[in-house]
């Protein structure tokens, strides 16, 4: 009921010992891609545990207007897809709003790249400011204009009667741009070759998904790189597909348990693959005690899945370097954890922090601040922390405004929640982009966040 409004919330009591076990609300990333792929899909689709998150039901929103029949179901959602280049287009230049979904933005863009029609993308205040010419980039080199050619949302882009297929070096760790590059390849005649650097590998669900549902798609590796190939113009054919359980909601959670000393959280369905849960590894460094278990490959989603189990730990701090694209998402609660303990933290390569929803090197360090803690930001963002273990939490109070950045704001309720400082978060309403179901897990773990 609170999706379409705004409001904060005040957190001002520490969360007590508890033993649990939760689901976790569906993947994101895999729900927008499940939509989005579906669409170029023949036949009808269906989709079950579909996130009913505010981006999930903005990319949902975004193929309607591209007339794309999409139905709610009891249990799932039907999409009825039409194939390849299928959408169909009624207007001089079709509007397309994102909301705060840059996941939606670039991928939508990659499908419509090679559409010969005009589109104008635009999105929310944040994702208005976020950086679109790493796409840009990429698209013109298939052939799509963009106008103006500028650095942000809103613009208006042109696809293609006839796309070039090229080679791509992704240089940047964004997942979601190698994602709209294999979108656009998919009706793009010949073979289209992405190179991915290694030491900024990231999220491969697409290439997952695009496998499992037949896509004429080949992957190659070598020392320095991972080599992607896929030829374009294949016929897709309708699927069933389940999402998983979201790693990165789980993340909070996970790290919640860490901290509260006692406790036992098991989350079971979790997607397990391989870069996503490159943060599991960061925090057993840090000497979490976390367990996976009933690991297996999902047969509807070709996803690895299973059981997280965390229970309180003293951690300790810690030094990363390698493989921070696997968990940039998930870098602001590990610097929540370094925060609190004591003795000094380095977080290297976190550039792409700065290109999110907001500058997150940047709000991280406004929290850290009022709690105390001191941290510094280099000019080739490396973090470091400071940790003081134990923080003073009596008659204090913090507040943290960041509108429209989600992974902020649940931080912010984490940290309030471990250490009882009183905290009032505003915009709270922004983690209903990707973790709609967070306050009542809260509440069924014991703790209390107070909408305001």
């Amino acid at each position: 009921f609170l999706m379409n409004k705004k409001f904060s919330v005040i957190i001002n009591k520490k969360i007590k010992k508890f033993n649990e076990t939760l689901k976790i609300p569906g993947d994101k990333s895999t729900s927008i891609r499940a939509l989005l792929l579906a669409s170029q899909c023949m036949g009808e689709s269906k989709i079950f545990n579909l996130l009913l998150s505010s981006d999930v039901l903005d990319c949902v929103k975004v193929l309607r207007t591209l007339n794309l029949k999409i139905v709610k179901r009891k249990n799932h959602y039907s999409v009825y897809g039409n194939g390849l280049n299928s959408f169909r287009i009624k207007k001089k230049i079709t509007k397309l709003y994102v909301g705060n979904s840059m996941t939606t933005a670039r991928l939508i863009s990659g499908l419509c790249s090679t559409i010969p029609s005009k589109f104008y993308l635009y999105g929310d205040a944040s994702a208005n400011r976020r950086d679109y010419m790493r796409c840009i980039e990429k698209l013109e080199r298939v052939g799509a204009s963009f106008f103006p050619r500028k650095k942000t949302l809103p613009l208006i882009m042109e696809g293609t009667s006839y796309p070039l297929a090229q080679k791509h070096v992704e240089t940047l760790g964004s997942s979601q741009v190698k994602s709209m590059i294999l979108l656009s390849a998919l009706s793009t005649p010949g073979i289209t070759t992405v190179e991915e650097l290694k030491e900024k590998s990231s999220r491969n669900h697409t290439e997952i998904f695009l496998k499992k549902i037949g896509c004429d798609i080949k992957f190659k590796k070598t020392k320095k790189s991972n080599l992607i190939y896929l030829r374009g113009q294949k016929n897709l054919y309708s699927f069933n597909y389940s999402v998983k359980n979201d790693p990165s909601s789980a993340a909070y959670l996970i790290c919640l348990s860490l901290l509260t000393p006692g406790s036992k959280l098991t989350l079971p369905g979790i997607i397990c693959n391989d870069t996503r849960i490159e943060f599991i590894k960061v925090l057993k460094k840090m000497n979490g005690r976390i367990k996976i278990k009933d690991l297996k490959r999902d047969s509807s989603s070709g996803e690895l899945v299973g059981t997280i189990i965390a229970y309180g730990s003293k951690l300790k701090p810690i030094t990363v370097f390698e493989n921070v694209a696997k968990f940039i998402d998930e870098l602001p609660i590990l610097f929540i954890c370094a925060a609190l303990q004591n003795g000094i933290s380095k977080f290297y390569h976190c550039h792409e922090l700065i290109h999110k929803e907001t500058n997150r090197l940047l709000e991280i360090k406004k929290i850290l601040i009022q709690i105390g803690v001191k941290c510094k930001i280099t000019k080739n963002s490396i973090m470091t922390i400071y940790g003081k273990g134990q923080i003073e939490t009596r008659n204090k109070s913090i507040l943290i405004n960041t509108p429209g950045d989600h992974r902020i704001n649940l931080v912010a309720a984490i940290l309030s929640l471990a250490t009882g400082i009183k905290t009032k978060i505003k915009s709270f309403d922004a983690t209903l982009t990707s973790f709609p179901g967070f306050t009542p897990i809260i509440k069924n773990l014991g703790g209390k966040i107070v909408i305001n």
